[in-house]
């Protein structure tokens, strides 16, 4: 083999590596250098960091029963916020942290659905709602028990 050339003696065009090992690669293939922004610290301190898609999430607070009784004009919802009465458009909303107690019975003719949402200092306000016929008004008696027993124990009331 030719030294020079890197040929093997009698062979023609014949290659043979150099000698040496792989050297750097040409200046037209190396990764051009990436400037760099200069670094000013924030007055705000870092910024927060998004969380990851992949992060697993933590589980969502399970939902507490709900309750709903509602005719054409008027309605009582119970559920986790709280209680709201709706009488002809108009909606009071009471959050559980103001409301002292909640008081339920049916009314006179035996098919409207009356509660009373007090509160701490002695207010208290009502909602009444209208029951197709008695059974409706029954099942209603029924499933608002338990809901508030949910909301109000532990609470003395």
């Amino acid at each position: 083999m030719d030294e020079q050339t890197g040929q093997q003696a009698g062979v023609p065009g014949a290659y043979a590596p150099p000698p040496q090992g792989f050297g750097p690669p040409p200046p037209a293939y190396a990764p051009a250098p990436q400037p760099q922004p200069p670094h000013a610290p924030s007055p705000y301190g870092a910024p927060p960091t998004p969380p990851s898609p992949y992060a697993p999430h933590p589980p969502a607070a399970a939902p507490g029963p709900d309750f709903l009784a509602a005719d054409r004009r008027n309605a009582v919802v119970v559920d986790a916020e709280g209680v709201s009465l709706e009488s002809n458009g108009a909606t009071l909303d009471f959050p559980w942290r103001d409301i002292a107690t909640v008081h339920y019975k049916p009314g006179p003719g035996g098919e409207v659905l009356m509660v009373a949402v007090a509160l701490p200092d002695g207010r208290f306000y009502e909602g009444v709602v209208v029951a197709r016929n008695r059974a409706k008004l029954q099942e209603w008696c029924a499933q608002l028990a338990p809901v508030l027993g949910h909301y109000l124990a532990g609470r003395g009331h």
